[in-house]
């Protein structure tokens, strides 16, 4: 594990900056089985009223000026409303996740299609165990990149080559945050948030180099999945009950939105686990 970049510059004032988002309709969704700590097959869940929350996200996107797709949802399939795990999408290359569960290896063939059929050349199956933006956040000095519980550290290599950016190997030791996506988020275009208690030692030494001027969240924040959030460089959006994350973030000059997805919290997800950013 290497952290060779520079450090991050000063702050500058906030810019929000249009966003190309693919989402998927939870018309499936339910909690069937167990693949992290948050579902419950026993708990009963209301797909009317995850489909009604997803909306509600969805609608806020669109009201702040980003441009979301769709793809489409898949019988049998139930977390492929987690779009974020899909793949990920960097300058206009895609490297399709290979999912760890035989529960959802199926949803990797879909975004495969769906990326394909759009024109996208360059579409690679990870060999590898990796889970999209699950796993990988980027920012503008590198990919930083979450391993211990889904995706397989050899797969950063595969990021490495198809994108051509440096990619920095941070090892997640609490199950609870499984994703990357659970413990850190990018704010801006060189910002992050996160919660030091999930990674390893070397890895918040890592972070701390880095990102010294971070955001830092603590366990409560963490276990909200506020974490778990959506920026543009200037707004951010959490999840309902994160208001001491919103508060911290709004210190830091970010206007906050709340969103209720407590229904899809069930499998384990909130805002940014549906989203999948296209990075052109």
């Amino acid at each position: 594990m290497t952290a060779s970049l520079a450090p991050e510059a000063a702050a500058t004032p906030r810019q929000a900056r249009t966003r190309h988002y693919v989402m998927c309709r939870p018309e499936h969704f339910e909690v069937s089985y167990s693949i992290n700590p948050w579902m419950d097959p026993a708990k009963p869940t209301d797909p009317a009223l995850a489909l009604a929350q997803w909306e509600d996200l969805r609608d806020l996107y669109v009201s702040l000026g980003h441009d979301v797709r769709t793809i489409e949802p898949a019988a049998g399939l139930p977390d492929m409303v987690f779009a974020a795990n899909g793949a990920l999408v960097v300058d206009g290359k895609v490297l399709v996740s290979r999912f760890r569960h035989p529960e959802r290896q199926a949803e990797a063939d879909h975004w495969a299609a769906w990326f394909r059929d759009r024109g996208y050349q360059d579409v690679v199956q990870a060999a590898f165990t990796s889970e999209g933006e699950g796993d990988y956040v980027t920012t503008d000095r590198a990919i930083l990149a979450g391993n211990g519980f889904r995706s397989d550290p050899y797969s950063q290599a595969e990021a490495r080559a198809l994108f051509n950016r440096p990619v920095i190997s941070l090892k997640l030791i609490d199950p609870r945050f499984y994703h990357l996506d659970t413990a850190l988020a990018a704010l801006g275009d060189d910002e992050i948030v996160y919660y030091p208690g999930a990674f390893d030692a070397e890895s918040r030494q890592v972070l701390r180099g880095l990102f010294p001027n971070a955001v830092i969240a603590d366990e409560e924040d963490a276990l909200l999945f506020g974490l778990n959030l959506v920026s543009d460089g200037l707004n951010a959006i959490l999840p309902e009950p994160a208001t001491g994350l919103a508060a911290k973030l709004r210190t830091h000059g970010y206007r906050t939105h709340h969103i209720d997805l407590s229904e899809l919290l069930k499998s384990g997800g909130s805002v940014k686990c549906c989203t999948l950013e296209l990075r052109h």
